[in-house]
């Protein structure tokens, strides 16, 4: 199969700390990629080596993939629709910002995002279709 799957941080911590979704992972088709968002979201809840250690392995083991310079722009634009939409506090465009980056570079890459946080992904589609998987 063709599918380039992408995973969000909250898949892969819950994976890694509780196991979580190891049916799932285990089951998973298509060819997955790592998002650079995903791993400075990762490196900045890092506490320990081993932590540290597990991110570059994921790095090292598939290919990143990384906002371009129109996800950025884009994902500026979305969220000021979304402030102006929404009312939306500067503190809750800040937690979403890695969010938007994540699914326009996934949109962008025609890959399916995989996470857990349906709220803010499903308000991120409402303004850009892009195709996303929620466990």
């Amino acid at each position: 199969m063709n599918r380039i799957v992408v995973l969000d941080s909250c898949v892969l911590i819950d994976n890694l700390r509780a196991n979580k979704f190891r049916d799932q992972m285990l089951a998973l088709s298509g060819r997955i990629r790592h998002l650079s968002v995903v791993l400075a979201e990762l490196s900045r809840g890092a506490r320990t080596e081993t932590d540290f250690h597990w991110m570059r392995a994921l790095e090292k083991k598939n290919k990143l993939l990384t906002p371009t310079e129109r996800n950025w722009i884009e994902s500026g634009e979305l969220l000021a629709k979304m402030r102006t939409d929404h009312g939306f506090e500067p503190h809750k465009l800040r937690d979403l910002h890695f969010d938007v980056l994540i699914a326009l570079t996934a949109r962008s890459c025609g890959a399916c995002l995989i996470t857990s946080n349906r709220a803010d992904f499903e308000l991120i589609r409402g303004y850009r279709d892009f195709e996303l998987e929620v466990w």
